[in-house]
């Protein structure tokens, strides 16, 4: 006998189309997987959330109102909470850099949760005789207000981890600041001999750099609070029922535990994408400061033997394919190409938070997208910097001393007593002599030498007004 094979068909104002009968969205998400096959990727299973928590509060208080039923609301409802715990997470297949502002995201959240939910109250995948995915699912809303909220919360969830694996990174800095606090070196600036600095003082600053990069992350973070929930379209509100309306700010708030409110003017929040470049240049800002970082560990671990080898960092893996015994700073330079990436992610949301027209920036779908990936790389990629390089790291004090003895970068300190002229003098002496600066200096009987050994003292040079200073 033979099978008959089931056929689903839908349709749309643009035709009609065979669905998978067993898919639970619809012929709207399967246009879009058809118009849209860019990245291969899903959506980020954090904007997946967060579209399924929007349209649960979007049921209650359209159900609160009366315009949806409450055996539908309920339905929607509770789809909306396995969708957040994770299930058919299978079903949402568009692509996330796509046309219409997102429209296929918002559709392919309307189809699934509309077809369980009809599926739930008895009916069939496709026929939506009880839940339809624009009148019910979609009530009130539009791809316009519902996708750059729920883009909001998403990050504002993915930053958290971010958050915390950067100060985790900064409390690693500052403890190898406190164990190199004793060892002294030689501080360069334009790559050239400047004077004395502890390298527990270098790492600290690191950790400095690293607070106020968190501090602009998390400055940044606020401004996606204000939601433009309910102003629908173009910021106007047309379609929302006035109970919605006013409520869904202090729902979604309630929902998430987190201070989104109804942007004040709605109009404005429609429009306007600036938010997004602010966390963007934000990321870019904790990029450049590792990028930083990792070149100053790059150049401090060099050589060994033939480079500056004033610190040792951890071996994790072989350099080379046929130098035996090379081994790379691997860890640093997976920072710096996350860097890279972050940068030029910056780039492309800085031109897509432009390129809005009139009533609406039709390109929040690459805003987010390059969002969410400089978010991810950058949570990924610092633990294992952390672990990896930074907790691992050991001074080789005793050739830093070595190559700061040898540097005639001291002298800077005999200014204020023997003055500019005299001390570059002395830096001459000293190298044609082939002696350090130190037993030039004590040869030439230009001060005593108790005194010399005081102003010379590099620790002391390390402390504003310690040298010389009894």
């Amino acid at each position: 006998m033979e099978t008959i094979k089931k056929i689903r068909i839908e349709s749309d104002s643009v035709g009609e189309k065979e669905v998978p009968p067993e898919a639970y969205y619809g012929i709207q998400t399967l246009r879009a997987m058809e118009n849209f096959p860019i990245t291969g990727r899903q959506m980020a299973p954090e904007y997946v959330k967060a579209m399924a928590l929007l349209k649960k509060a979007c049921a209650i208080l359209n159900c609160e109102a009366g315009i949806i039923k409450e055996d539908v609301a309920k339905a929607i409802i509770s789809t909306c909470e396995e969708i957040m715990d994770g299930k058919y997470y299978d079903q949402f297949l568009v692509d996330p850099v796509q046309g219409s502002a997102g429209t296929s995201y918002n559709m392919n959240m309307n189809e699934v949760v509309a077809n369980i939910a009809n599926e739930k109250l008895g009916g069939g995948l496709g026929d939506y005789t009880y839940c339809t995915p624009n009148d019910h699912v979609n009530n009130g809303q539009s791809t316009n207000d519902i996708v750059p909220t729920a883009g909001k919360i998403a990050l504002l969830w993915l930053l958290r981890p971010l958050e915390k694996n950067l100060a985790d990174l900064r409390d690693s800095f500052l403890a190898k600041a406190k164990e190199f606090d004793g060892v002294i070196k030689m501080g360069r600036t334009q790559m050239q001999d400047a004077v004395p600095i502890r390298l527990g003082q270098e790492f600290n600053a690191y950790a400095t750099a690293l607070t106020r990069a968190l501090g602009r992350i998390k400055d940044s973070e606020k401004e996606l609070f204000a939601i433009n929930m309910g102003g629908s379209a173009i910021g106007t509100g047309i379609n929302a029922d006035l109970h919605y309306f006013h409520g869904i700010g202090k729902k979604v708030a309630e929902l998430t535990g987190e201070p989104f409110y109804q942007a004040e003017d709605l109009v404005d929040g429609t429009m306007h994408t600036d938010c997004y470049s602010m966390i963007s240049g934000a990321l870019k800002s904790l990029a450049i400061v590792l990028n930083k970082i990792c070149a100053d560990l790059r150049i401090m671990s060099s050589g060994p033997a033939t480079g500056f080898g004033e610190i040792h960092l951890p071996e994790r893996q072989n350099g080379s394919s046929i130098m035996p015994g090379k081994i790379n700073p691997v860890m640093t330079e997976v920072v710096t190409q996350v860097g890279f990436k972050v940068i030029g992610n910056d780039v492309t949301v800085t031109l897509a938070c432009e390129g809005g027209q009139l009533e609406l920036n039709a390109f929040e779908p690459i805003t987010f997208y390059s969002l969410f990936e400089s978010i991810q790389m950058l949570t990924n990629v610092m633990p294992v910097f952390k672990a990896y390089c930074v907790d691992g790291i050991e001074a080789n004090a005793d050739h830093c001393r070595e190559l700061m003895e040898k540097s005639v970068g001291m002298a800077t300190a005999l200014n204020p007593y023997i003055g500019y002229k005299a001390s570059a003098k002395l830096i001459k002496d000293a190298k044609a002599h082939g002696k350090t600066l130190k037993q030039e200096a004590y040869d030439e009987n230009i001060l005593p030498h108790d005194q010399l050994d005081e102003i010379l003292d590099p620790m002391a040079m390390t402390t504003p007004g310690i040298a010389g200073k009894k």
